[in-house]
């Protein structure tokens, strides 16, 4: 009997852990994407990796094939007559100029990634700065990718929330979807009466 007591004791007390555990479960998705196309400024990131192709990467390229054609015209006109140390370093460095320009296209993809991801490094810091205090003060257990959680209360798109806590300007059509929802109202900065000043009540005329 004690046994069978102290079992229901031991089931009673893992169920109420359990339901206070999924009581305290928040879920939220987040699109780190869909912010930074909201940032101000964030058009010239395009521009300026277009400028670090043309700037750096072209002359880059354009080096690397003279070389290639150089280095091979002399080591074929001179090869006979070159010692066979000197043969071999040769042949090694038209090798790399080569192996180069044949796997140009995902050697450029790589250098356009690690500058692209330079040049959004101070955004990105504003944003996830934005999302961890969010994370944080609403006390959010789990953040999804928005691709990766099929079905979410918009209450609950982090991406709204860092925006709006940023004061990041939607599209007009975003914008209205969220006032119809009564997203952007939440919000002190989306609230009309709360960016006007309180009027005093005017005094009363002497007696």
């Amino acid at each position: 009997m004690k046994k069978c007591l102290l079992g229901c004791v031991i089931v009673a007390a893992s169920l109420f852990i359990n339901s206070q555990a999924q009581a305290q479960v928040k879920i939220g998705t987040f699109d780190e994407q869909s912010v930074l196309g909201l940032m101000p400024g964030i058009q010239k990131v395009d521009t300026l990796l277009q400028k670090y192709v043309n700037d750096s990467l072209k002359p880059e390229y354009d080096y690397e094939m003279s070389e290639l054609m150089r280095m091979d015209s002399t080591f074929k006109k001179d090869s006979a007559t070159m010692q066979p140390g000197t043969r071999g370093i040769v042949q090694k460095e038209i090798n790399q100029h080569k192996y180069k320009i044949v796997n140009w296209q995902q050697y450029q993809n790589q250098q356009v990634q690690q500058k692209e991801d330079e040049l959004l490094f101070p955004y990105k810091q504003k944003v996830y700065a934005s999302l961890e205090k969010i994370i944080k003060e609403q006390k959010y257990t789990h953040v999804f990718k928005g691709d990766q959680l099929l079905v979410a209360p918009p209450s609950d798109n982090l991406v709204i929330k860092v925006a709006l806590d940023l004061k990041l300007k939607f599209p007009k059509d975003v914008e209205e979807q969220l006032r119809a929802q009564g997203l952007l109202d939440s919000s002190p900065t989306n609230t009309s009466a709360s960016q006007k000043p309180a009027t005093k009540p005017a005094a009363k005329p002497k007696q």
